[in-house]
């Protein structure tokens, strides 16, 4: 098995004085639940029947509706 070292930010510090957790098995959840979320989204452009282009412009259309409500 791989060891994967992790740095926790000052601000999640309390964290450490957090008693009975199996850190590595919440660990080893987060990561497989990213890498499947990661696999569909795969899956998905490789379905995708967009071009670049199209994608760049869905993009901009996209980016200037966000940017007009807020």
């Amino acid at each position: 098995m791989t060891e994967i070292k992790v740095e926790i930010p000052n601000e999640l510090k309390f964290i450490r004085h957090v008693s009975n957790v199996d850190w590595s098995l919440l660990f080893n959840k987060i990561v497989r639940e990213e890498l499947e979320k990661t696999a569909k989204l795969k899956e998905i452009i490789l379905k995708s029947e967009l071009s670049e282009k199209d994608v760049e412009e869905l993009t901009e259309v996209i980016n200037k509706s966000i940017s007009s409500k807020y």
